[in-house]
């Protein structure tokens, strides 16, 4: 993998074949990887699903556990923030989710939140479109709240929006600490995260023999996806991609990941998509483009 250096810098120009194919393949990993998690975290402990999944990473990112390790301080925060609180918050609110499109809608809300912390911790600037984005991205999500059938999943909706801005916060965190690569990030996060997220299973969610035992080859299949495929595959596509091209070239095209899972939970899953929570969620999705493409910067994003 050849970095930005040795090629003096991002490329310009079209996107090669090659390049188009990757992005597809990321988001069409990240939107399957959605659904993988509702299907997993139906039949075993939402928060075990979080510790298998990083165990599982872990098992592959251990060669990039090396030393220096920066901001000892701050890499704890960002590892705490993106693994066991965002991923613990995340993965329960699949576990409560009926329907899986609501939710994948509003965990998109890390995009505005970004940028509002950016703007409040960093001092970046928002443009006016970025503020309207902002508004209309959480309009949005309370507008697909209201209807019956996004208020059935009300609490898991509210644990989807907590769960990014943890992740808002993580990601202006690692902003504030250059230098770091990104694998490194998620290596080190996976060892705090695995053992963190099995001690909250283990100390907060009932009959987990039962439900390890009963649980389908369908339901492994989907945490296996989840730790290899979509955090070691993707995210190794994700930075790929980045270090040939600017961040802000590539990533806009990520935010059609909810369309794959949103696609799937109605063909598959039995999500009903009624006119107010269609309108909320295109509502939702355009306010998160409006701020995604209006940024100053756009920086690498992850799947759930």
């Amino acid at each position: 993998m050849s970095s930005p250096s040795l090629q003096g810098g991002p490329q310009s120009g079209p996107l090669s074949g090659l390049e188009r194919l990757a992005i597809a393949a990321v988001i069409l990993v990240w939107g399957l990887n959605n659904a993988a998690a509702k299907v997993a975290t139906a039949e075993l402990p939402p928060m075990l699903v979080g510790a298998l999944r990083f165990g599982l990473a872990l098992a592959f990112l251990f060669p990039f556990l090396k030393p220096p390790f920066p901001s000892r301080g701050r890499m704890l925060a960002i590892c705490l923030l993106s693994g066991p609180i965002h991923f613990g918050l995340i993965y329960v609110a699949f576990g409560m989710a009926r329907s899986l499109s609501p939710l994948v809608v509003a965990s998109q809300l890390w995009i505005p939140f970004t940028a509002l912390l950016a703007w409040r911790l960093l001092g970046e600037t928002m443009k006016p479109l970025a503020v309207a984005g902002l508004v209309t991205a959480f309009a949005g999500v309370a507008w697909m709240s209201l209807d019956p059938h996004g208020a059935a999943d009300l609490p898991a909706i509210v644990l989807a929006v907590i769960a990014s801005a943890c992740w808002a916060l993580a990601t202006v965190l690692v902003r504030r600490t250059p230098g770091v690569k990104p694998l490194k990030v998620q290596a080190m996060t996976a060892v705090v995260a695995a053992p963190a997220l099995l001690a909250m299973s283990f100390g907060f969610e009932p009959d987990i023999g039962r439900r390890v035992a009963t649980a389908s080859p369908l339901a492994w299949a989907c945490v296996a996806f989840a730790g290899v495929v979509s955090t070691i595959g993707a995210s190794a596509l994700l930075f790929w991609l980045v270090q040939r091209r600017e961040a802000g070239r590539v990533t806009p095209y990520f935010l059609l990941t909810p369309l794959v899972s949103c696609t799937i939970g109605v063909l598959f899953m039995g999500d009903v998509l009624s006119p107010q929570l269609v309108i909320g969620a295109t509502a939702t999705l355009a306010g998160v483009a409006l701020v995604a493409l209006t940024g100053k910067k756009a920086g690498p994003v992850a799947g759930a």
